[in-house]
């Protein structure tokens, strides 16, 4: 982002991006259990930003890790057994409530819910050597958040790691634990904020919302 800023803090319409992301589950439901996941230096900058913004949305803030792997681990010593989990990135702020019915429902049905859009460009397989061929794009997909698991799967599915691998996305830590992969449809507006042009694609989403 080349910004002194962290990116989940920068200002966008007003609010912070990471309060844009915290409110749209709220706005799902104001029953669900907030865990934030933030690193033990940005403490101090969120409660400013708390009080500064007047932000009331409940939530609890947990210690992340060194790795996203890490830091899921440390936000599931808060989560129950019985809880279903929607793990979802921080500065993808415009996530809908239909993309989260579809999440929560596929998880309890099917025991996780993957958010996933298909291609929409061309792409080329490129091998060690530097060579590239054509792939069918109609065989795969663009992986979001939220990742909704059943909270005994999603505990197990950590536990198992001894050793803490990075891994970067959680279905493929369930994955690699032998259960099967369910997706649902997600949503090209559910952008994530990484770049400059993010926040300007980002900044004119609101304006046309």
């Amino acid at each position: 982002m080349q910004n002194a800023v962290p990116k989940q803090f920068l200002e966008l319409k007003g609010l912070p991006v990471l309060m844009h992301t915290l409110q749209a589950f709220h706005n799902y439901s104001g029953t669900i259990r907030i865990i934030l996941v933030l690193p033990e230096n940005n403490f101090s900058l969120w409660e400013e930003l708390v009080q500064k913004y007047n932000f009331k949305i409940p939530h609890k803030v947990c210690p992340g890790g060194s790795t996203r792997t890490q830091s899921v681990r440390n936000g599931l010593k808060f989560v129950e057994d019985e809880d279903l989990v929607a793990i979802h990135d921080g500065v993808r702020p415009f996530v809908s409530k239909e993309v989260l019915v579809r999440a929560y429902q596929g998880a309890e049905a099917h025991g996780n819910a993957i958010s996933a859009v298909d291609l929409k460009d061309s792409i080329r397989l490129v091998d060690e050597s530097g060579r590239s061929k054509a792939v069918n794009r109609s065989k795969y997909r663009i992986i979001q958040t939220p990742q909704v698991f059943k909270g005994t799967l999603i505990k197990k599915a950590y536990s198992s790691l001894t050793v803490i691998e990075s891994f970067t996305d959680d279905a493929s830590l369930v994955e690699k634990l032998g259960f099967d992969i369910h997706l649902v449809e997600g949503d090209y507006s559910n952008l994530k904020i990484t770049t400059q042009e993010d926040l300007i694609l980002a900044d004119s989403y609101l304006q046309r919302q």
